[in-house]
């Protein structure tokens, strides 16, 4: 898929706390009406669905809370219908957008206008240049965090994914803030989200080592 072959309008999912990358899969649930007739549209069309996080916890509730500015396009790859008609989804990321403005329409989900030129690099194959023994610190503490918090991840099976989609699917799998995951959503490449976690990792430090909890 090519840049000018993604659409200027999209329809949008909030999701809080919850992230996805490019060249990353996840499954999702949806049971809300409004969002069955968002994934409803979408497979009529062309499967697309962006997915972005609420600006605070404080109006994540509100029917239309405001959102942050960077989300990811994702494409439904996977749907079933379970017995009491919930939709079963697996999205698969695109490439990121930066929000330019909502629409206005009588649809019960919102749709906006977004520009994808600043992360077209997420729609190359070429494999960034970082190697699993660069990365051999970070993945120590995040494995240390991981166990600490009670996240159960399979690291055999993650090295044998390429270094980009390990880099990806640990950060959204992560136990960190709302605000941490935003920020390793907008670094750029895979160089500088690699340095935000080792960033990130180095404020949970005490917390790892010195057996003590972050409230």
């Amino acid at each position: 898929m090519q840049i000018n072959d993604l659409p200027k309008k999209i329809s949008i999912f909030p999701l809080r706390n919850f992230i996805i990358f490019p060249k990353t899969t996840v499954p999702l649930n949806i049971f809300e009406p409004r969002y069955i007739d968002m994934i409803d549209d979408s497979m009529k069309s062309n499967k697309l669905v962006g997915i972005i996080q609420p600006l605070s916890l404080d109006n994540v509730n509100q029917a239309e809370p405001d959102v942050h500015q960077v989300g990811c396009l994702g494409k439904i790859i996977s749907f079933k219908v379970s017995e009491n008609g919930q939709y079963l989804i697996e999205l698969k990321g695109l490439i990121r957008f930066e929000i330019i403005r909502e629409f206005k329409s009588k649809k019960k989900y919102r749709e906006y206008e977004v520009n994808f030129e600043r992360f077209n690099r997420d729609l190359d194959h070429k494999k960034e240049q970082l190697k699993f023994s660069d990365l051999e610190l970070i993945f120590k503490d995040l494995k240390s965090l991981f166990e600490k918090r009670g996240f159960i991840i399979n690291w055999k099976e993650l090295e044998k994914q390429s270094l980009d989609e390990t880099i990806n699917a640990l950060a959204m799998a992560s136990p960190f803030t709302l605000e941490e995951k935003q920020v390793l959503l907008e670094a750029e490449s895979l160089n500088i989200r690699k340095n935000k976690i080792a960033e990130i990792l180095s404020t949970y430090t005490y917390d790892i080592f010195d057996n003590t909890t972050i409230q």
